[in-house]
């Protein structure tokens, strides 16, 4: 774990050649030309506008006890690329649940997996690892929410 002037503490533990490969992924996702292939969706869940491909694993968040405050799919840069974020993520108020999901999806989505700790906020930021796997990181959350929710049911 590092700390930064911030107080954010890296969970994630990916290897310096991935931290290479995240470095090549951006510069050539910078360097390539977007076209809008399609408009980014979105749904309205609790009052808020968030991204289609995360309301699933959003709403088994929730009903594990998990509370959320930020969200992006940003899916694919040639979706939207002025909407588009290049890494998806979920921002998770830290409470004793958030804990024990945080600690499971880094289990199960390894170097797929950015985490993050705000201390000062008290919150997480979960986000792809890399550049181009936002529909993977939303597919991956919503798996580690449903397998996360069973899992304590059965606690």
């Amino acid at each position: 774990m590092e700390r930064s002037e911030e107080q954010e503490i890296l969970l994630s533990q990916q290897p310096p050649h991935l931290w290479r490969r995240r470095k090549q992924e951006l510069m050539h996702w910078t360097e390539r030309e977007k076209h809008t292939i399609s408009a980014k969706k979105t749904v309205v869940w609790n009052g808020v506008e968030v991204d289609a491909e995360l309301l699933k694993a959003l709403s088994l968040l929730q009903q594990a006890g998990v509370e959320t405050e930020f969200s992006c799919a940003g899916v694919s840069p040639l979706d939207e690329p002025v909407d588009h974020s290049l890494y998806a993520y979920v921002t998770l108020v830290q409470t004793e649940t958030a804990d024990q999901f945080v600690q499971y999806a880094l289990k199960r989505m390894r170097n797929r997996l950015l985490v993050t700790l705000e201390v000062e906020r008290g919150r997480y930021d979960m986000s792809s690892f890399f550049i181009g796997h936002n529909r993977s990181f939303c597919w991956w959350m919503e798996y580690c929410a449903a397998h996360f929710m069973e899992r304590n049911e059965l606690s």
